[in-house]
């Protein structure tokens, strides 16, 4: 089993990740019922020695819903062979674990407006208003 490659600086050992392979449902003829091709992908964060504490609790935080017992999991089973299956596993895992290392964006710090945006705003609002009453002026029988 190959290594998983997080990116550039994390690579999971293949010990690290557990296997489960079942029988899956949908099409494959007559192989169907005899092979094993649906696949589920283990990690367990809680119990890896290639991932510091800190990106651990990382991890766990970002990943809440998907965590489960310290261990995230990813289940394939859209192609027909379980070496295609196990590819596209792997690869979801990466991505998986990519997406909840990265640091969490910035707060927004809240601004006010600047006092000539909020000048700019009234007297649009005022031209609008203008704009309107011109409208519902009636012509009278002196004009």
């Amino acid at each position: 089993m190959p290594d998983l490659t997080v990116n550039s600086r994390l690579s999971i050992p293949a010990g690290e990740l557990h296997w489960r392979f079942s029988r899956a449902s949908g099409p494959g003829g007559q192989g169907v019922n005899t092979t094993d091709s649906r696949v589920e992908l283990l990690f367990d964060i809680e119990t890896s020695s290639s991932i510091g504490p800190t990106r651990k609790q990382r991890l766990i935080d970002r990943l809440g819903s998907r965590v489960v017992a310290g261990s995230i999991r990813v289940v394939v089973s859209e192609e027909r062979s379980q070496y295609q299956n196990r590819q596209l596993a792997l690869a979801r895992m990466a991505d998986l674990i990519r997406e909840g290392l990265k640091p969490p964006s910035k707060t927004r710090k809240p601004t006010k407006p600047s006092r000539s945006a909020k000048k700019r705003r009234l007297d649009s609002k005022k031209q609008r208003g203008v704009l309107k009453k011109k409208r519902q002026d009636k012509p009278t029988v002196d004009d």
